[in-house]
């Protein structure tokens, strides 16, 4: 996916909306203002950060498979964040996958209220 296309993907999404909580860094928050929470750190566009799974040890599932593009986000991967790069030989489908994943883990994680239409 080129980066354009992991932007629009990602602003796309309801409630979604992009942040720059620190200088040169991008993300995707969903939720209101600041109670908003990442689902997809952006960066530069050439990999993305997401919640690949709950726990570490099923988020390393995507290093087993796509071991050269792959690997642990620095500092939050304990909790089952990924690096996944944009433009090596992970598959698009299987990109947006990962920004869907990351995005519904991320608004369960939400107060209800804040989790917007249809909200179990």
């Amino acid at each position: 996916m080129i980066p354009e296309d992991v932007r629009a993907y990602c602003a796309a999404k309801w409630g979604a909306w992009e942040d720059q909580p620190w200088e040169g860094d991008v993300v995707f928050k969903v939720g209101p203002d600041a109670r908003g929470k990442i689902f997809v750190f952006f960066g530069d566009g050439t990999s993305i950060g997401v919640k690949a799974a709950t726990t570490r040890e099923e988020a390393d599932d995507w290093l087993v498979r796509y071991p050269q593009d792959a690997r642990v986000s620095p500092y939050i991967g304990r909790s089952g964040w990924n690096v996944l790069a944009t433009g090596g030989g992970i598959p698009d489908d299987e990109l947006r996958e990962a920004i869907d994943h990351s995005y519904e883990l991320v608004l369960a994680g939400l107060p209800k209220k804040l989790r917007g239409p249809g909200a179990d």
